[in-house]
């Protein structure tokens, strides 16, 4: 038989989420597509709470800073054109009142270490090995909220400063009671770095995984989105309009290819049937007029 693609068969990864399993995912926007399938069938999940963050220095701080119980002050934002900004998380952290900002933040910092303590499954997207930090005091920051460039520095991590910041984050949530980790990079591409630049960010994120995976083989696990876009699907059709993000399609079949490592077969009917409820809840019935 002619074969005219190689298909990821997903292995058994030794343990399995159950229907009321308590999930977290965190990280770059593909977290957000495949949250979002998971909401839709019923899953008690938390996705990005603080919007995207993509590379791993600013997804272990935003760990580290909820589990250690350090809130944020008025000193930690940054004054702006839209008032005070969290230049740590999205541009929604930003305006005229302060404290309305700290509250919202520290909050979300509470139910983060709240759901993990709770033992979810955390599973983390990673985009990219680039960072911007503060020209002035080099100071990380996990979005620029559309400031000046010149107020930032960016740079490209190395393995290693990866590989100790997964290694960290992992330590962490081991031992503020979450079940699992699993790691995943992102399939989407970030070619405003340019092309060589991107395949380099992706593999130091590899690497880097590869690294803290091997270290904590029964806690931590590895999830193939990348390589089932790049080696399994392999074609423009499974991106949007844009070339760069992922296209519905390929979110639906790296969704199966989910389904496929970490459901058991009671979990995946579950799903199936939380599923057809959820569509029909959206279903808006058109009502005829009688003449």
């Amino acid at each position: 038989m002619v074969k005219l693609r190689t298909e990821i068969s997903c292995a058994n990864c030794g343990w399995r989420i159950s229907a009321d399993e308590k999930l977290l995912f965190i990280g770059s926007c593909f977290s957000d597509e495949i949250g979002r399938c998971l909401a839709e069938r019923g899953f008690d999940i938390s996705v990005n709470p603080f919007g995207p963050l993509y590379n791993p220095l600013s997804i272990a701080n935003c760990f580290r800073r909820a589990l250690e119980g350090r809130e944020y002050v008025e000193t930690d934002l940054t004054p702006g054109p839209r008032g005070y900004h969290c230049l740590d998380y999205a541009t929604r952290y930003s305006g005229d009142d302060p404290k309305a900002i700290l509250d919202v933040i520290n909050s979300q910092l509470a139910g983060l270490k709240k759901r993990i303590g709770e033992g979810a499954v955390v599973f983390v997207t990673l985009g990219t090995s680039y960072i911007y930090e503060l020209a002035d005091n080099g100071r990380l920051v996990g979005n620029c909220h559309k400031f000046p460039a010149s107020m930032f520095l960016r740079r490209r991590i190395d393995v290693a400063e990866a590989s100790d910041a997964l290694a960290g984050l992992v330590s962490l949530l081991k031992n503020h009671g979450a079940r699992k980790v699993v790691f995943t990079v992102s399939p989407i591409r970030h070619l405003s770095d340019g092309f060589h630049e991107n395949t380099l960010s992706k593999a130091i994120l590899h690497l880097a995984i590869e690294n803290v995976c091997a270290e904590n083989p029964d806690f931590v696990g590895y999830f193939p989105s990348y390589e089932i876009v790049m080696d399994d699907l392999r074609d423009y059709r499974a991106y949007a309009d844009d070339l760069l993000h992922i296209s519905s399609l390929a979110v639906a079949y790296i969704y199966e290819k989910f389904e496929e490592s970490f459901f058991t077969a009671d979990t995946r009917n579950t799903a199936a049937l939380a599923r057809k409820k959820y569509l029909s809840s959206q279903h808006r019935q058109i009502l005829e007029k009688n003449d």
